[in-house]
């Protein structure tokens, strides 16, 4: 079952456009939402969320168009964001309180498992809590309402590296052992070779892929190669020529020839982001 469906989703602003943004999301799954500062992603989940009327196109979660079902929708999904600002001097009591009665199927029960499993005090304030604890709060209150999708907004940004160890561990409790299924948009592409099963890429307010993450990564192999090596814009298969600190590097299409004397690595998701946007930059310099 498609647990979230986006078909030529657009939205302008003066110097930015959404253009027909297109990709699914299937249940139990976690997908990452990757790309650029300025790329698209906040005004996509913004769009899928109502917080920002699109232009065009359709949107629909659990197989139901979101502009008919809005409240029966946001029902079933949470949204969670590593901004996330409460009250800073109301006790968490007082804020689970007001949020439980937004919600018909509020979960008591889940809700305190919950608040016992991440160590969260309702006697505490939200400025009391960690950038860490917070993220976990907001999660306490989504899966609370019995929430069927995550949409998580940056939720690891500024946690330290074992606090992000933590919540990647806990996604994948989720969708494995509940069924949850997460969109989950982040910088730190390395957070997402651990959890994601599937990416959709934006770049400049479109969407060039939008699939599984195991092969996108087969798509491409890094080059790097010494100061010696002329490659230029024709070079076959070579994408987004950069400086290292010694020589260049490069990725390299599935089945291009590897140029000579040249190494060859695998590519990891943050060095196929890197090289890829740097491809304007090779395109306009050139030969090397």
């Amino acid at each position: 079952m498609e647990m979230l469906a986006v078909k030529n989703l657009k939205k302008s602003y003066p110097g930015f456009a959404l253009k027909e943004i297109s990709f699914s999301l299937p249940e139990g799954a976690i997908m990452g939402f990757i790309g650029r500062n300025g790329a698209g992603k906040t005004t996509t989940l913004s769009c899928l969320l109502n917080l920002v009327h699109p232009e065009g196109g359709e949107i629909s979660f659990f197989g139901l168009p979101f502009a008919e079902h809005e409240w029966e929708i946001k029902q079933q999904i949470g949204f969670i964001s590593g901004g996330i600002d409460y009250y800073p001097r109301k006790k968490l009591r007082a804020i689970t309180q007001v949020t439980r009665s937004f919600y018909r199927d509020w979960d008591e029960e889940a809700y305190r498992r919950c608040l016992s499993l991440f160590r969260l005090s309702e006697d505490k304030t939200p400025s009391e809590l960690s950038a860490g604890m917070k993220v976990k709060y907001a999660l306490t209150l989504a899966l609370s309402h019995k929430a069927r999708l995550l949409l998580l907004d940056e939720p690891t940004s500024g946690l330290d590296p074992v606090s992000r160890e933590e919540l990647l561990d806990l996604f994948l409790t989720l969708t494995r052992e509940k069924g949850v299924t997460i969109l989950f948009s982040t910088h730190i592409t390395s957070d997402l070779e651990k959890c994601a099963d599937s990416i959709t890429y934006i770049r400049e307010g479109e969407v060039p892929y939008s699939g599984g993450l195991k092969e996108f990564l087969a798509n491409y192999r890094l080059l790097r190669f010494p100061d010696g090596i002329s490659l230029d814009a024709g070079s076959q298969g070579v994408i987004g020529v950069k400086r290292e600190k010694e020589g260049y590097s490069a990725l390299l299409e599935k089945g291009a020839p590897v140029p000579d004397g040249a190494e060859v690595q695998p590519a990891n998701l943050d060095a196929i982001m890197v090289h890829l946007e740097a491809n304007d930059l090779f395109r306009q310099e050139g030969s090397r």
